[in-house]
């Protein structure tokens, strides 16, 4: 059983330098150290250490062989990186991983379960615009899911 979720949505800027402040609610689960990497649509993802050795071992058991599964593991360990935090809560996100998501200053950091997602505002505002909460109602129902 999982004793922490991650949930909510904090809106932060990032410094000149490319440092983002991660919410306090977040940071004890955490640690001081973490691991942020490339995600999908165009956010990026960060986990915990035990949540990403757990993922990399998944990865690991892909075959070699096929081609998705070489391709799979190289978008999600090239560019991921180890963070630490510092005194002031903040970490440094690499420039190849802000220029992926497009990352000037304004951000939004959500929680979505076992990670963190980190988003350029616009790009954030752009999925939420598009949400169809009545066909995921529809879709969490057709898989025996209620609220």
């Amino acid at each position: 059983m999982r004793t922490n979720t991650f949930m909510g949505e904090f809106n932060h800027t990032v410094d000149v330098k490319g440092r983002l402040i991660i919410p306090v609610k977040f940071r004890e689960s955490l640690g001081d150290e973490f691991v942020i990497s490339k995600g999908l649509d165009g956010c990026l993802f960060v986990h915990g250490e035990s949540e990403w050795q757990m993922f990399v071992d998944k990865l690991m058991e892909l075959p070699s062989l096929k081609g998705d599964a070489r391709q799979f593991r190289r978008y999600f360990l090239a560019g991921a990186e180890t963070v630490t935090i510092d005194k002031q809560g903040r970490i440094l996100i690499p420039e190849a991983l802000r220029h992926f998501a497009g990352i000037d200053k304004e951000v939004v950091v959500i929680g979505v379960g076992t990670r963190l997602e980190v988003w350029s505002t616009s790009s954030w505002e752009s999925v939420t615009e598009n949400i169809d909460a009545e066909g995921i109602a529809e879709q969490m129902a057709l898989l025996g899911m209620g609220l």
